[in-house]
């Protein structure tokens, strides 16, 4: 036990002399000073946290739903080269006026419930895309178009394919959409996108989720069946063939 105890003190010893060298302390600081991914707001303050996470200074940004620009209103301007765009201003974000692998980031945010896509007058969601639902209902004025909750996802995915085409490589796109019960039938929407932009050569990086401050109502019900949905989200992807970039760059490849 003695000859123990005095070896264990000679290595004490011996270590500093022969140069064993300490462990590192990480770098960075301590704080509580973070972008969250849960919000209770409204869009306009959480979108410029996404961008000062997700989007560099002085990037491109083409916002092609624009419509009134809620999402830009706390967003300090001269930052970003913004695009703004929407089909009040003739384009379609379906088919950009932008060269291939040109723009930094893309925004998307088209109506995301399926009344806005119906053939008859009756239009859910009264609200701020009135032009953009005159439009788009049935496909852009065609009765041949996919309905209810698939016309919102075919407009998710078609401007997903066109947003892959204009962005650079490694470049940012951000998506604003809800879930919603359409045929009394629960849609998991923002997983819908999640997968079908993977196979487009999206990584979905982040999700930020957005709660209303106060409490939506009905104006008729008999019996409810599926909880109100009083949350929407922020998806957001990075062109790069489908993988993790930052995988990618640890393990060697490209």
């Amino acid at each position: 036990m003695l000859w123990d105890t005095e070896f264990r003190m000679a290595q004490l010893l011996i270590t500093p002399i022969t140069g064993t060298p300490r462990r590192k302390r990480p770098a960075g600081v301590a704080t509580s000073n973070l972008v969250h991914s849960a919000h209770v707001g409204d869009n306009s303050r959480v979108f410029p946290l996404i961008l000062s996470l997700h989007v560099p200074t002085g990037s491109t940004v083409a916002d092609v739903t624009y419509g009134k620009g809620v999402f830009w209103k706390k967003v300090q301007k001269g930052l970003y080269k913004l695009l703004p765009t929407d089909i009040a201003t003739g384009v379609d974000c379906r088919c950009l006026p932008y060269e291939d692998s040109s723009i930094d980031c893309v925004v998307l945010d088209p109506p995301y419930m399926e009344g806005f896509y119906r053939k008859s007058g009756i239009i859910a969601g009264a609200g701020t895309h009135q032009t953009f639902r005159a439009y788009y209902r049935n496909g852009g004025g065609s009765s041949r178009g996919p309905k209810y909750h698939l016309a919102v996802l075919d407009i998710y995915l078609a401007a997903g394919c066109e947003a892959y085409r204009v962005l650079k490589q490694f470049g940012i796109l951000i998506v604003k959409c809800q879930d919603e019960v359409s045929a009394n039938t629960q849609h998991m929407t923002h997983i819908e996108i999640i997968n079908e932009y993977k196979t487009m050569g999206f990584y979905a990086k982040d999700l930020f989720v957005v709660v209303r401050s106060n409490k939506p109502g009905a104006s008729r019900i008999i019996r409810q069946e599926h909880a109100r949905k009083n949350h929407s989200y922020f998806l957001v992807f990075v062109k790069t063939g489908g993988g993790n970039p930052r995988r990618k760059q640890i393990h060697g490849r490209s």
